[in-house]
């Protein structure tokens, strides 16, 4: 694009857009030079996901309470599952349910980004990473929703029944918008390393789903980690499984996430500083990895 000038006035370029930039960018610059378009794709996000359904909104609602009564009646009711402290099992599986979701839908959301998009990113230009980040953003709005269910849960059980559970909200609740990024930096550089791979490797695309159900189960969604711990103490389960379940960046975040919110487990600052440095280094490697695909993918897509 030139810039208008006067007569015997020398043009000057305004933008230059090239493909030879570094492969680790992020110009905050240029993304906030095009908010009003990051701020439009989160509004579509939200409005068409559920748009010609009849409960619409409602959705946000129903799936993690559905989810929280079936988890609650296999894993704890049939399966006997501990949830340790008192905490109720609903309240408990829904905490986890609420973590694991906002990761969940920032991963598979960004995961076909190039697939989904290359109609537009063939004709226009835009920072091509406001999409997956427009996707998080969205699903940040949607987690406030489930948070905020959360909390009227948490009230109901503490102040209007009769359960002995009445563990107040950890002291350590300022590091929750930590732990909330790390959940939105996780799914975000998985979501961009996968939707990379899917330009030219489309049968992920089919496994992305299939992946994120198995490893909710490797996360302590629906039960605690102390559990692995004691099965792995009686020899019920490997050693390794027991470690690739304890040193999985969700287990730990979920597991931090229910201390400060149900005070069950124990908060420690070593596992939230092995978090952030596990999600900036996923958010690092995928940042890199969209931006080199981002040069070519259209004579692959």
């Amino acid at each position: 694009m030139k810039k208008v000038v006067g007569k015997n006035i020398p043009e000057e370029w305004l933008y230059t857009i090239s493909s030879k930039k570094s492969v680790l960018n992020l110009n905050f610059k240029e993304i906030w030079q095009y908010k009003d378009l990051l701020l439009l794709f989160v509004k579509r996000d939200i409005i068409t996901l559920y748009k010609q359904t009849i409960l619409g909104p409602l959705w946000y609602f129903i799936q993690p309470l559905f989810t929280s009564v079936i988890f609650t009646l296999v894993f704890n009711d049939i399966a006997n599952i501990d949830t340790g402290d008192g905490v109720p099992s609903f309240l408990f599986n829904l905490a986890g349910i609420s973590a694991w979701n906002y990761f969940s839908t920032c991963l598979t959301g960004t995961s076909d980004t190039f697939k989904k998009n290359q109609g537009v990113f063939g004709k226009v230009y835009f920072p091509r990473v406001i999409v997956p980040m427009s996707t998080v953003l969205s699903n940040l709005i949607k987690f406030a929703i489930q948070f905020l269910v959360l909390i009227c849960f948490y009230v109901y059980f503490v102040f209007f029944t009769d359960s002995a559970y009445n563990t107040f909200i950890s002291s350590n609740v300022f590091v929750l918008p930590i732990i909330v990024i790390v959940m939105g930096l996780l799914g975000l550089g998985f979501g961009m390393f996968i939707s990379s791979l899917t330009t030219k490797y489309r049968d992920l695309s089919f496994l992305v789903g299939f992946g994120v159900q198995l490893l909710m189960y490797g996360s302590a969604v629906m039960y605690p980690l102390s559990l692995i711990e004691s099965k792995v103490v009686e020899g019920k389960l490997p050693f390794w499984a027991g470690k690739l379940i304890e040193y999985n960046p969700m287990t730990t975040v979920i597991e931090l996430f229910r201390n400060i919110m149900l005070g069950v487990g124990t908060f420690s600052y070593n596992k939230l500083v092995y978090a952030i440095c596990i999600s900036v280094v996923v958010f690092l490697v995928g940042l890199t990895i969209f931006n080199r695909t981002e040069k070519q993918f259209i004579d692959t897509v």
